[in-house]
């Protein structure tokens, strides 16, 4: 019997979605009633494409004056962050608009964190819980990868490149004003990036789905519609990147997994593979999807008899296995066809495979930190402790 939680659902972020959606750009922005825009961005595509002169003239025409930091990495960098803010400072900014994808939106939420911190601290503090969050700049954003989920989150995740931590941070308060969504604008994205998104966006409902403290009927409906949805047009961008409908799928599909709407009446959310793929990015600097696609097989082995039921249900309803003899028979064909769907998208299914191979004292020291990270402790399919993500890191790199 499913034993639903109560729960809040809130989802505040206004999404302008379509062809040619970057065009009310201008009109999203005079709405919140600043004066001066930060323009964040990444690397050298969004200059080159126009998109930034676009979001430049948008501004001008509604009289919005603004500055522009571009240079946000994979895995964002807490020194740009402080640049941000800095910079945000000198200028009088009262606007973060950040145009890409997961990563820029992280280091813009946390650039807005910087510049309206009432205590003048560093904003390191609140991605390592020494203290809480009090104010924000508003946030908007122009999406340009289907991937993390952030343009409807709370959630922001910077990595401390000196020490190679990896933390995450989540406040409402942080949640977009705006975001916009054109489609079009994901097509010129490398394979590896696209997929890697694909599977970051499957992977937020997954954790979500992958409990053991009920949830509602309707939102397991909702969970499976979506990962079937994203598992197919997923096949089709790998074959046909500049599909429309595929890609508008995908992009819709990212925001809704990650906005909370999939876990709606869960006791808890899982994302002990989030936990552990964080210091895989910390350490090594690996594509975030990527590293996901690499430790989940493992976890999944690891924990799926704690978590059967889930496992059944996920073989059956999401990966179209035929049930076998046995319920584990079940599970566990569901996550070898989880396993085959990663690789024909190219994605890796072991650290091996992904570039890795951390030795016993790396991966002594990612436990550790993610243990730090988790509390504790971490999971709701199985709950894990320090020792077993060690096994789970180590049968993750041993998997040939």
């Amino acid at each position: 019997m499913i034993q639903t939680a109560d729960f809040d659902y809130y989802a505040p972020t206004k999404v302008v979605f379509g062809r040619g959606a970057e065009s009310r750009l201008g009109t999203l922005v005079r709405e919140q009633g600043c004066k001066k825009v930060l323009i964040h961005y990444g690397g050298g595509s969004a200059v080159r494409s126009g998109l930034i002169a676009r979001v430049e003239k948008a501004l001008d025409e509604e009289g919005i004056g603004h500055v522009a930091l571009g240079g946000v990495v994979p895995n964002p960098h807490l020194g740009l962050v402080y640049d941000g803010i800095e910079l945000g400072k000198k200028e009088g900014v009262d606007f973060i608009l950040a145009v890409g994808g997961g990563s820029v939106i992280d280091s813009a939420k946390a650039i807005a964190y910087g510049i309206a911190d009432p205590e003048e601290g560093d904003v390191w503090d609140f991605f390592v819980k020494k203290r809480p969050s009090k104010a924000c700049l508003p946030v908007g954003v122009v999406l340009t990868i289907a991937a993390a989920g952030s343009e409807m989150s709370n959630d922001s995740v910077i990595t401390n490149e000196k020490t190679g931590i990896k933390r995450g941070h989540g406040n409402d308060i942080s949640r977009a004003k705006f975001a916009v969504m054109n489609p079009e604008l994901t097509m010129s994205l490398p394979d590896y990036q696209s997929m890697s998104g694909c599977t970051d966006i499957m992977m937020h409902t997954m954790e979500r789905y992958f409990t053991n403290n009920g949830n509602m009927e309707l939102t397991d409906s909702i969970a499976e519609g979506l990962l079937r949805t994203v598992r197919k047009y997923t096949e089709i961008i790998h074959a046909e990147p500049d599909s429309y409908e595929a890609r508008a799928e995908v992009m819709w599909a990212g925001s809704l997994s990650h906005n909370g709407l999939t876990g709606c009446g869960a006791k808890e959310r899982d994302f002990a593979s989030h936990i552990l793929e964080h210091e895989l990015g910390g350490m090594f600097d690996v594509t975030h999807g990527a590293g996901l696609a690499a430790i989940w097989g493992t976890w999944a082995r690891y924990v799926y008899r704690d978590c059967l039921d889930r496992f059944v249900k996920f073989a059956v309803n999401v990966m179209d296995v035929e049930p076998g003899e046995t319920g584990e028979e079940t599970a566990l064909k569901g996550i070898e066809a989880m396993e085959a769907f990663y690789r024909r998208i190219g994605m890796p299914t072991s650290l091996h495979e992904l570039g890795v191979d951390p030795t016993d004292e790396q991966i002594d020291i990612m436990a550790h930190n993610a243990i730090i990270a988790s509390g504790g402790k971490r999971g709701s399919a199985r709950v894990l402790y320090e020792d077993d993500f060690v096994r789970i890191y180590k049968a993750a790199r041993d998997d040939r």
